[in-house]
C-alpha cells in the first residue's frame, strides 16, 4: 500500500507539473507576435461602390502573418472627410471593418471616391483600395437647420450694433455637411450678447416642434467649429416649451431648458445632449417636454473684454434613441 501511494503521488505531481506547463503555452504562438512581418493578402474592399441610402455598407479583409496594431484610414478625395478604424490582429474581416459611411474627422462624407489605406504599427508596408460612395449617409431625426438653403422665413435674429460683425450664411468651403454653415462673428464691450438666431415652430409649418415627447429618448445635436487662436466664444441654445399650446412662449409660467457651451477647441466638433439633461427655470413646473417647444434661441456669447469672437454653426438636429453619429 505504501508503494502503491508514492506511485500515486508522484503521477498526481507529474500531472500537475504537466498542467502547469500547458497553462504557461496558452496565448498566441510567439511566431504570431514576434515572426517577420509580410502580408499574406491584400487589402480589398468587399464592393467596390456603396449607396447608403438604402442600407449597405462595405468592409475591408487583409491578412498579415503576425500579429499588429492597425490603422484603416477612408478619406474622401473630394471632401476631405476622414473615418479611421483601429484594431489589432493577423486578419482584417467584417466583424473589425465594417463602414457604415460615418465620420471620424468632419467634415462629412459626400458622394466620391475615397482612399483607403491599412497601415501597420511598427511596419513601413501600407497597403491600398479606393470605394466609391454613390451616396453618402443620411441621418434620421429632425433637421432644424443646415443652412443650404438660405435664410428660412420664420427665423427671426438679433444682432448688435458692435464692431467686426458678421452674422451671415457663408458657402465657402468650410461647412462640415454640404455647403453652407451659419457664421457667428463681432466685438461687444458692454454685453456678453453679440448676437442670436430664433428658429420658431412657424417657420416649420406646425406650433410646436415635431419631436418626441420622451425627453430621455431625445438628443440635440450640432456641429460647431471653434476659431483657432480666439477660445473666447459661447454658445447658448435655449428651448421654449409653449406649455399650454398657446402659440407663444410666456417665461412667466412656462419652461425654458438651456445648454451653453463654451468653445475652447479649434475646428469642427459635433456636441449632444439628450433633452432630460438640460437645465431649466423652473416656471413651468420643471418637466422637460420637448413636443411642446416652439422655439429653439441659438445665443452667441463673449465675455466684453475679451474682444473679437467668432464662431460657425451647422447641422442643428433632433435625433431619437442616441446622440448623432455622423
Amino acid at each position: 500500500m505504501k508503494k502503491y501511494g508514492l506511485i500515486l503521488l508522484i503521477g498526481l505531481t507529474f500531472l500537475s507539473c504537466r498542467k502547469d506547463e500547458i497553462d504557461l503555452t496558452e496565448g498566441p504562438n510567439l511566431t504570431d507576435v514576434y515572426g517577420e512581418f509580410s502580408v499574406i493578402n491584400t487589402l480589398v474592399a468587399s464592393q467596390s461602390n456603396v449607396d447608403y441610402t438604402s442600407g449597405q455598407s462595405v468592409y475591408f479583409t487583409a491578412e498579415i502573418s503576425i500579429i499588429s496594431d492597425w490603422e484603416l484610414k477612408i478619406t474622401g478625395q473630394s471632401s476631405g472627410a476622414e473615418k479611421i478604424i483601429t484594431g489589432t490582429g493577423k486578419v482584417l474581416e467584417a466583424s473589425s471593418s465594417t463602414w457604415n459611411g460615418s465620420t471620424t474627422n468632419f467634415p462629412m462624407f459626400q458622394a466620391e471616391i475615397c482612399d483607403v489605406a491599412l497601415s501597420f504599427n511598427g511596419q513601413t508596408d501600407t497597403l491600398f483600395t479606393t470605394v466609391t460612395i454613390d451616396a453618402p449617409k443620411t441621418n434620421a431625426g429632425f433637421l432644424l437647420a443646415d443652412f443650404e438653403t438660405g435664410w428660412v422665413g420664420g427665423w427671426t435674429s438679433f444682432i448688435q450694433s458692435g464692431g467686426n460683425m458678421d452674422f451671415n450664411i457663408k458657402t465657402d468651403g468650410s461647412a462640415p455637411q454640404l455647403g453652407s454653415h451659419y457664421n457667428m462673428q463681432g466685438i461687444v464691450n458692454w454685453d456678453w450678447l453679440v448676437g442670436l438666431v430664433n428658429f420658431n415652430s412657424a417657420a416649420y409649418g406646425t406650433t410646436t416642434l415635431p419631436l418626441s415627447s420622451n425627453a430621455d429618448n431625445l438628443y440635440f445635436n450640432a456641429l460647431i467649429y471653434g476659431q483657432p487662436g480666439l477660445p473666447n466664444s459661447r454658445v447658448l441654445f435655449q428651448f421654449d416649451e409653449d406649455e399650454d399650446e398657446g402659440g407663444t412662449f410666456n417665461a412667466v409660467n412656462e419652461d425654458q431648458f438651456g445648454y451653453e457651451i463654451l468653445i475652447d477647441w479649434e475646428g469642427w466638433r459635433l456636441i449632444s445632449v439628450k433633452y432630460s439633461d438640460l437645465e431649466g427655470n423652473g416656471a413651468g413646473g420643471g418637466v422637460h417636454n420637448p413636443d411642446k417647444i416652439n422655439a429653439v434661441n441659438m445665443l452667441h456669447l463673449a465675455d466684453p473684454s475679451s474682444g473679437l469672437a467668432i464662431s460657425k454653426l451647422d447641422y442643428l438636429i433632433f435625433t431619437e434613441n442616441a446622440a448623432l453619429n455622423p
